[in-house]
């Protein structure tokens, strides 16, 4: 094997192992920053000494070993400079400073749930939504920064700032990296999967630029959540957010036309969906149910998903359920855009008329008069209700609002399908 394949080979073991070495540094040197270089020196000795002594048979425990006593070597250095510049003629045999070792015996003990305890301080609720998500990328995803910001449409400079500031934030609010329990426990999970969930959301619809989807965004979203379930195998809401993902995942080779255009839910061809996903998107959310869990915010989310999954026709979808379930929905979750999905959901069931008096209080309420789905919902419900002329107006208004391209010109050929 060529030197250039074996470092490519090493390059792929160190991001399988990446998360949970970082996890495990971080919680026992309480350093995110440090946690990573030190994951980084040891892919670089690896890098070093795998081609010639080959991968070893559990990479990541010779990573962390390796980490480990690069750990050791740089607090001994510290420990050496410290004693220089301290009174030198002092008799260390009568008083040994163990320090060394006692750092050295912790970093022999077990280190439990550490991954789980990265994704939770990666997510903490201390950061913003946005620094969050770049952490958890880089972290757990471990995506390079200029990954992370091809994502998010940002540029590298800005995502590496953003990840300096989010570590430096949580060094200074002192974090124990480890499980929240309790009520804390429970607080800290909701900011979990708003993460992981805001990370899937913009590579299902990107709010911006000239692709409708990024399958990857999706991928990593999904991947963080089957992470997730293995290491909170009893939280429904867990189970609920990893349904939602699997079964809306299923749809996106269907969501958009060759061309990149974007195609209605109702008109998608449906043996494109990903059956595999559904399947998966099903089990999940049958195990959030047997876990009381039915009710929470992601597993409404994930049944409403699986009335589309479970219709082979478009015709065959239970709108009525759907609308049931937005009723539901709103009660647990609030929300502007929860309102207009249920909107949506009630011109399917009921008739346009009915959409358009829901989507006119909303509009009242004035919480959503810069979104380019309120006036693209409401030329939908205006043009099959044969108001062409004033569906046209709508659409061109969503059009004017949205930042995606291919948004924008989808929704420029729906207005034109109005006429003059």
């Amino acid at each position: 094997m060529a030197a250039t394949e074996i470092h490519q080979a090493i390059e792929t073991v160190f991001r399988i192992e990446q998360a949970r070495l970082i996890a495990g540094l971080a919680r026992m040197l309480r350093d995110v920053s440090l946690a990573e270089e030190l994951a980084q020196d040891a892919l670089v000795t690896a890098l070093s000494e795998w081609p010639n002594s080959g991968v070893p048979k559990n990479p990541g425990a010779w990573l962390m070993t390796a980490a480990k006593r690069r750990a050791i070597d740089g607090f001994r250095r510290k420990k050496m400079l410290a004693r220089k510049h301290a009174e030198i003629g002092r008799d260390l045999d009568d008083e040994r400073d163990t320090s060394v070792e006692q750092i050295e015996s912790a970093m022999d003990d077990d280190v439990g749930d550490e991954l789980l305890s990265l994704i939770f301080t990666a997510c903490h609720p201390v950061l913003s939504a946005e620094a969050r998500a770049a952490l958890t990328l880089r972290l757990i995803g471990g995506l390079t920064t200029d990954e992370i910001a091809r994502a998010f449409l940002s540029n590298e400079t800005t995502i590496a700032q953003r990840i300096v500031r989010a570590k430096k934030t949580l060094g200074k609010a002192g974090l124990t990296y480890e499980v929240p329990r309790g009520a804390e426990r429970k607080e800290r999970l909701a900011s979990v999967l708003e993460v992981i969930y805001l990370i899937f959301n913009e590579g299902y619809a990107a709010t911006a630029g000239e692709d409708l989807i990024r399958p990857a965004l999706c991928a990593e979203a999904q991947r963080l959540g089957r992470i997730l379930v293995g290491l909170a195998p009893d939280e429904p809401e867990v189970f609920g957010l990893l349904a939602l993902m699997e079964i809306q995942a299923s749809r996106l080779s269907a969501r958009t036309a060759p061309d990149g255009s974007a195609v209605p839910l109702t008109e998608q061809n449906r043996a494109r969906w990903d059956q595999l996903l559904i399947r998966r998107g099903l089990t999940a959310l049958a195990r959030a149910e047997s876990l009381d869990g039915g009710s929470g915010p992601y597993a409404l989310q994930a049944a409403l998903a699986a009335c589309h999954a479970r219709a082979r026709k478009a015709e065959e979808t239970d709108w009525g359920r759907i609308a049931a379930l937005y009723d539901r929905l709103r009660e647990v979750l609030p929300s502007p855009v929860v309102d207009l999905n249920r909107a949506v959901a009630y011109s399917m069931a009921f008739g346009p008329q009915a959409g358009l008096t829901l989507i006119d209080e909303i509009e009242q309420a004035a919480t959503l008069s810069n979104y380019a789905p309120v006036p693209a919902a409401k030329g939908d419900f205006l043009f099959r209700a044969g108001r062409l002329a004033e569906a046209k107006v709508e659409f061109e208004r969503a059009a004017a609002l949205s930042r995606n391209g291919r948004e924008k010109d989808f929704l420029l050929k729906r207005a034109a399908a109005c006429g003059d």
